[in-house]
């Protein structure tokens, strides 16, 4: 059966998740199947330089192929070693789908400008470098006609965890939370799905400034804390929470200088960080309730959480109170654990690429309709 390669780098800038994945890419074909998964770490000089482009006013273009190209290198580094220790030779390889990193979204344009989204990758080079076919610069086709080239991985979920008789939501909680609410496979409506707001991004940013670390372990110091009712009314009243989809977002609206504009300095630092975990249990519950609205959902369905946020105790034991008829199941059970959803959406795209198959949904990125993504970049 083909084997693929995806590659994720998310916003939270700790590593390349490679996973290697079978598709059967016949009409009739089973569900895609997780064969092999290797993390590799971000060097903490690429972090910074790539944390630094993502909050840059200016920049240079050395700065940005001097980022470009270590990043590049890495991903083939991680090709290198998800193809090592899965024992799988090169040439059974159909290709590699490569997100990139994004350094900024804009989907909306800034002052009047054009929509653009930009996702630091050189896919010639990792052609070069693997001496495998890249399928690569997936976000730009949906944006281009009229999208908001995000979230993607939607289309992937329907895919894997659509099924006959049961409603079922996946809760992306990386960086920044998305949804994808999945109709039973019988329900010829199309899903739903949108950015919901910030999830790590937030709670990894306020704890690395005032403990250090890369996150909250297991969310032990939001527990700690108390949840500043005031502040978090504050913090819901951004309009980005109460606009209705299509819409995605980033480090462009939610960084520290967004929450520090709502703070009085005389707040305890474990307390705004309870309050900024029950912001994305709020959000998530806001975004749920639209996302049920629109297509008359029941309260009742299956929760598959992934990404980071996943392996947060704390973030999970909120979302259940906020949404306590839905049951929490773990995605590993399906053959997928939590944090291999993603990356093996870009496995996927890559090969709906190949095969002249479109892999956006309209009724998610509001695009004006189906569009094949994705360039092909041979080796």
């Amino acid at each position: 059966m083909p084997l693929y390669i995806g590659l994720m780098s998310g916003t939270s800038l700790d590593g390349i998740d490679a996973a290697l994945v079978e598709i059967d890419d016949t009409p009739s074909g089973n569900r895609p199947r997780l064969m092999g998964t290797h993390a590799e770490p971000m060097p903490l000089l690429l972090r910074k330089q790539l944390w630094k482009l993502c909050h840059a006013r200016k920049t240079t273009f050395a700065e940005l192929a001097e980022a470009e190209d270590a990043f590049c290198r890495l991903q083939a580094k991680a090709v290198r070693a998800l193809l090592s220790c899965s024992g799988t030779p090169p040439e059974v390889v159909v290709a590699i789908g490569s997100h990139g990193q994004t350094i900024e979204h804009a989907p909306r344009g800034y002052a009047g400008g054009p929509a653009y989204t930009l996702q630091l990758d050189n896919p010639s080079l990792l052609a070069e470098l693997t001496g495998l076919t890249v399928v690569a610069d997936f976000r730009r086709r949906d944006l281009a006609a009229g999208g908001q080239a995000a979230p993607l991985a939607p289309a992937f979920h329907e895919a894997l965890f659509r099924a006959r008789g049961a409603w079922c939501l996946v809760l992306n909680l990386g960086g920044f939370a998305n949804l994808t609410l999945l109709p039973p496979a019988e329900d010829p409506r199309a899903p739903q799905g949108f950015d919901s707001g910030p999830a790590n991004a937030l709670l990894d940013a306020w704890h690395a400034r005032h403990r250090g670390g890369d996150f909250d372990a297991d969310g032990a110091w939001a527990a700690s804390g108390q949840v500043d009712e005031m502040l978090l009314n504050q913090l819901l009243a951004e309009p980005f929470f109460h606009l209705p989809p299509p819409r995605s977002t980033g480090r462009e609206l939610f960084h520290l200088d967004w929450l520090d504009a709502h703070l009085t300095g005389e707040e305890k630092p474990e307390d705004v960080q309870a309050t900024l975990a029950q912001l994305t249990a709020e959000s998530v519950a806001l975004a749920v309730s639209m996302a049920r609205e629109r297509l008359e959902a029941p309260a009742a369905m299956r929760l598959i959480p992934c990404g980071g946020g996943a392996h947060n105790h704390d973030l999970l034991s909120r979302l259940a109170n906020r949404m306590p008829d839905s049951a929490l199941t773990d995605g590993a059970a399906s053959g997928w654990p939590a944090d291999w959803l993603e990356a093996g959406a870009f496995a996927w795209l890559a090969c709906r690429r190949l095969q002249g198959l479109p892999g956006n949904l309209p009724s998610v990125t509001g695009a004006e309709g189906l569009r094949v993504l994705g360039g092909v970049y041979a080796p």
